[in-house]
């Protein structure tokens, strides 16, 4: 991954412009969320962008608990500030927070290396619709609203057994949804291996809202636009 395509760094700061966190998306992320889109009116630079800089910038630890605060719009001067009890922020210059991690235990950095982790993170992730999230919604008779679905990536956490790796993947080890009212809270486990063996474990937690019961046209629907926009923008 070439990572200077999708982001500006000027000195200690760095910015997003829509059409570079707009490619990362649908390049990188396979993730072709219209809030994603150059013209959107709600554009949000995604996050697996966000942690992607991160984890170039500070590296990998063997412990991280990544909570994302809220959205980054397209050329919001960022910067991160780190505390020595192992917290970093993401900020912008009003002092206001992005990202927030927490980290412990040794460091590699190893960018390329650390990178490549990213890289298949982000591929992983980007699957979470419709192979993840419409299995859960069928299994606990629930689904977004299609006009307006609202799921917001909440954290991640990453809790590694070695920094020593060439080649990882990453693949669901198993998923949850809990429901309360019309709102939903997802995790996904995560397993890291490299040749069979496992190296490293997350989570990945998101928050639904405005649930509704569950429709099978409504999420063919859903599912048919979402793969036809794959293939119109790709």
């Amino acid at each position: 991954m070439q990572l200077e395509q999708y982001v500006s760094q000027h000195g200690d700061t760095f910015h997003f412009s829509r059409e570079q966190a707009s490619l990362f998306a649908k390049r990188i992320a396979d993730d072709f969320n219209p809030i994603h889109d150059v013209d959107a009116k709600r554009f949000c630079v995604p996050g697996d962008l966000l942690f992607t800089v991160a984890l170039s910038e500070l590296g990998l630890q063997e412990s991280m608990n990544i909570r994302f605060a809220d959205m980054v719009t397209e050329n919001t001067e960022l910067h991160f500030k780190s505390a020595e009890t192992g917290q970093h922020d993401i900020r912008d210059e009003a002092d206001k927070v992005y990202l927030s991690i927490e980290a412990s235990g040794n460091r590699s950095d190893k960018r390329e290396q650390n990178l490549k982790l990213a890289e298949q993170y982000v591929a992983f992730s980007g699957k979470t619709f419709p192979h993840v999230l419409v299995p859960l919604w069928k299994e606990h008779n629930v689904m977004v609203n299609p006009a307006r679905p609202l799921v917001i990536y909440e954290s991640m956490t990453l809790s590694m057994e070695t920094l020593d790796f060439d080649t990882p993947t990453i693949a669901l080890s198993g998923s949850s949804l809990e429901v309360n009212g019309k709102r939903g809270n997802v995790r996904l486990d995560i397993e890291i291996t490299e040749k069979d063996k496992v190296i490293g474990r997350g989570q990945k937690r998101m928050l639904l809202s405005g649930l509704k019961p569950y429709d099978q046209d409504a999420i063919d629907d859903l599912i048919t636009f979402y793969d036809q926009r794959k293939i119109d923008l790709a």
